[in-house]
């Protein structure tokens, strides 16, 4: 079954993910309204960013009804001028935070407030760029933290943590290293990063939820409700 599953997050926010197992036509044929995303369809798309891209319309499809007031059925995944996701024909308190990677594709889809969520298949370019994305603290505690054989996935975790904060914040410009902010934490198989937000001249505290889905990925969220 591609719905892989569907957590409740709180009363007002789902999180959902997909493994993704069929073809572009495959999940053409079964998703809704695909008449009208056909020409949202990025054009330079190949065979599985298409799939990619598909999967993850299926899975927001597929949590309309989980929320309070279920989302009409006409409401179409789109993206802004920044490739953020938002929803066409839906309330304006609808939120959705939408990633993928390999062969999954996770979703937040919420009533109010703000979401970020990314997925992250395990390889060695986070550790290789820790130096773009880590303040100099936050390298110190991943060297320190990391043993032979679980580096790989201990900075990929860092990345898809801080890329879950940035979906979160909602504003472009972010410097990860400087705006992004993760503090140390004792690294388990899932659990949560406190963490903290630069922005406008304020700091706000956050908490990024962490776990492994499946063998050699990564998987990080955070949904906060409105007021």
């Amino acid at each position: 079954m591609p719905l892989h599953s569907i957590q409740r997050l709180s009363p007002t926010a789902v999180l959902g993910l997909w493994h993704l197992t069929e073809t572009p036509e495959d999940l053409w044929a079964a998703l809704p309204n695909a008449a009208a995303y056909q020409p949202l369809l990025p054009a330079t798309a190949d065979a599985r960013r298409q799939a990619q891209w598909l999967a993850g319309r299926r899975l927001v499809h597929a949590l309309f009804g989980e929320l309070p007031t279920p989302l009409p059925p006409e409401t179409l995944v789109q993206n802004d001028a920044t490739g953020r996701p938002w929803l066409a024909g839906a309330p304006a308190d609808a939120v959705v935070s939408l990633s993928h990677s390999g062969e999954w594709a996770a979703a937040v889809l919420a009533q109010g407030g703000r979401a970020g969520v990314d997925i992250e298949l395990i390889r060695d370019k986070a550790q290789r760029l820790a130096g773009k994305f880590l303040a100099e603290n936050e390298w110190a505690h991943a060297r320190a933290a990391t043993a032979d054989g679980v580096a790989d996935t201990h900075y990929t975790l860092l990345w898809s943590a801080k890329e879950s904060l940035y979906k979160l914040a909602a504003h472009r410009g972010i410097i990860f290293r400087q705006q992004l902010l993760l503090q140390e934490f004792n690294p388990q198989t899932s659990g949560e990063i406190p963490a903290t937000l630069v922005l406008g001249g304020a700091e706000t505290r956050h908490r990024i939820c962490y776990t492994q889905p499946a063998p050699g990925y990564v998987l990080t969220y955070c949904h906060e409700p409105a007021g």
